[in-house]
């Protein structure tokens, strides 16, 4: 058997993510909480215009999410207390027939002080078994945010995730390769030397790939472009550009790259923003964009996107609190692809 990750531009059953709890992501205040609330919700209903959503909900959080969300997003009571999906969910996998998911091990990005990891670690069994998917153990401590693929072999990882020595201290690039082969099908990783400034605070994720660079088609990337010469990401984003020209994929391509600029926005109460179109995901008929409440830097955003995903309508929803709290759209929300043969079983609302 050999397990293959789908590009995110294949076909997908549904997408899922997880609502919001009380907790130190979501906010102190009740102003902030309902912030947070909201913005996961307005990209759960963005998503269900094009594909099934399913969300795990927290016990005390069902109500809310039962006022809240639109009946047609299905609802799975489970523990929960991080909510980006992307990073402590299953990342699916095929083998051309039946379903798989790969179960990383999670520890909230590191076990950072702040994190409350233990019930989400626990999402990918858990959706597994709802979905009727083998379950793809592995020993890496690995996140779906900080892993892209082209579905034809190539993966993008960073140094500063998969080797981080909080995360993987016995790893080195081989082993982490041998093991992205075993449960992706990865023929091929290009490693990025780091990501961007603001994901290495308290809140980051050391360097997460999905905010930097996304392959979009295969031999085609799309990378973060910060244009201004006062945000430290300008001079990042050209070492990076300097690296992804030297590199190929698992077709021996080189990446013909795509750079997408930041918006306009440098910094926030805290820290030099992070704001990436990057973090944008792929739906079946759609991409969902994420906005900054930029008109001309949303707008130049969506049109490349457009451009890079020919018969597909762009939405844009605004993400601030998303990036607010660590991350974007991408990171809240994980998709899983339509197998031929696929049965989906379990409970409904």
């Amino acid at each position: 058997m050999s397990w293959r990750m789908p590009a995110e531009t294949a076909p997908h059953e549904r997408t899922w993510m997880a609502f919001p709890r009380v907790g130190p992501t979501l906010g102190e205040t009740d102003a902030e909480r309902e912030a947070g609330y909201a913005a996961w919700v307005a990209v759960a209903h963005a998503v269900s215009r094009f594909e099934p959503v399913t969300m795990l909900v927290d016990p005390s959080e069902l109500p809310r999410a039962r006022r809240m969300l639109s009946t047609d997003i299905e609802l799975i009571e489970a523990p929960v207390d991080e909510f980006w999906m992307r990073d402590h969910g299953p990342t699916f996998v095929t083998d051309g027939e039946r379903l798989g998911a790969v179960d990383w091990i999670f520890n909230g990005w590191g076990a950072p002080e702040w994190a409350q990891w233990q019930l989400s670690a626990a999402h990918a069994r858990l959706i597994a078994a709802h979905v009727g998917a083998e379950v793809v153990s592995s020993l890496l401590v690995n996140e779906g945010g900080g892993i892209h693929v082209d579905g034809e072999g190539t993966v993008l990882v960073t140094d500063t995730v998969q080797l981080d020595p909080r995360r993987n201290p016995l790893a080195d690039r081989a082993r982490v390769e041998a093991e992205l082969a075993r449960t992706l099908g990865a023929r091929r990783a290009v490693w990025l030397p780091r990501g961007l400034t603001r994901d290495y605070d308290d809140f980051g994720t050391n360097g997460h790939v999905d905010i930097v660079a996304s392959i979009p088609s295969p031999g085609r990337l799309l990378l973060h472009d910060q244009q201004d010469p006062a945000h430290p990401d300008h001079v990042v984003t050209r070492e990076l550009r300097d690296v992804l020209l030297d590199q190929t994929d698992a077709a021996g391509r080189r990446f013909e790259i795509v750079d997408l600029p930041a918006p306009a926005t440098l910094t926030d109460a805290h820290s030099p923003v992070d704001w990436s179109y990057v973090n944008h995901l792929v739906v079946n008929g759609g991409v969902i964009a994420c906005g900054f409440g930029e008109p001309e830097a949303d707008g130049r955003a969506a049109a490349i996107l457009a451009d890079e995903y020919p018969g597909r309508e762009v939405v844009t929803v605004d993400a601030r609190e998303i990036f607010a709290r660590g991350g974007g759209i991408h990171c809240i929300t994980q998709q899983q692809p339509a197998v031929t043969g696929q049965v989906t079983t379990g409970d409904a609302r």
